[in-house]
């Protein structure tokens, strides 16, 4: 049988495709330059191609070393989730659990997420990160994070997703705002003064999905980074707004006497859910955490 290439190789790949720095890679991997540089050689040798190309200013993958980086992701992720099966066979319900959350869910449900999951998960050591969408799928994907609490539609495809629950997005506006106090539906307002989340938020896409402002969406006025400057926003009345429901019993709002809130027909949908991969060995810990979520979400 030919010689393979082990998990530590193709680790020093997939951390070189990410750094693009031997060093910096190598500092990554707690190796040398020359350990790490010896180890790529050998896979490529291997493998018979070439996987990097280096010269003084540049370092960067060929054709061959991006679909190799690729399959290399999947077989480190499903290499992790071995080692945590065996751990659930030896020692159920314990351990570190990563869990990666989206900035338009984590502010309304870390605290109680945390009591829940240390009244019911006592020996699990829960690690939050917090990211968009894209990022922590990514993290996902790759073994970097156990689970993801994601907002829906977006691509899970290969993944295993359980909903938790179901929220429309309201109207947020100032309370002087005459149009948005008439309006019943979208049709009814002026999509030029809709106040959105910079590109990378699903929440705008979802926003997006129901509002199709063309051009608009790039345009900077439009944009905030997180969504209590989007509330600054609306309330210096600047425009409106829409936000989800989870997000209407927080301070963010309360703090706010000017603004005001209000449900329109045909608003955008937005659906809370869990998600791994289908390989993890964590699957109770899973079950867990998706009667947690529904618990806090449908309480809100």
């Amino acid at each position: 049988m030919a010689a393979l290439p082990s998990l530590r190789q193709l680790s020093y790949l997939v951390t070189l495709s990410e750094t693009l720095h031997f060093t910096e890679a190598a500092r990554r991997s707690f190796v040398t330059q020359s350990t790490l540089s010896g180890g790529i050689m050998e896979l490529e040798r291997l493998l018979g191609g070439v996987l990097v190309e280096r010269d003084r200013q540049n370092v960067r993958l060929t054709p061959l070393g991006e679909q190799v980086v690729a399959r290399a992701r999947v077989l480190l992720a499903d290499a992790q989730d071995l080692m945590r099966l065996s751990r659930e066979m030896s020692e159920p319900l314990t351990g570190d659990l990563h869990l990666g959350i989206i900035p338009t869910i984590a502010p309304f449900i870390l605290t109680q997420l945390l009591d829940e999951v240390h009244h019911y998960l006592p020996k699990i050591q829960l690690h939050l990160h917090e990211a968009q969408s894209e990022k922590i799928v990514e993290k996902l994907e790759h073994g970097n994070l156990d689970m993801i609490v994601l907002a829906l539609p977006f691509d899970t495809r290969g993944l295993k997703v359980a909903e938790i629950a179901k929220e429309n997005l309201v109207l947020v506006h100032h309370k002087a705002d005459q149009q948005c106090i008439r309006a019943s539906n979208l049709d009814d307002l002026d999509l030029s003064r809709l106040m959105l989340l910079e590109e990378g938020h699903c929440l705008r896409d979802h926003v997006l999905s129901a509002c199709p402002i063309g051009e608009r969406k790039n345009d900077h006025r439009l944009k905030a980074s997180s969504l209590p400057t989007l509330v600054e926003m609306v309330s210096s009345n600047l425009g409106y707004t829409l936000l989800p429901e989870i997000a209407l019993q927080r301070p963010m709002l309360q703090y706010h006497a000017d603004l005001q809130v209000k449900h329109i027909e045909a608003a955008p949908v937005r659906t809370i859910a869990l998600v791994t991969r289908k390989s993890t060995p964590l699957h109770n810990e899973f079950n867990v955490l998706v009667d947690v979520l529904k618990k806090i979400v449908l309480s809100q």
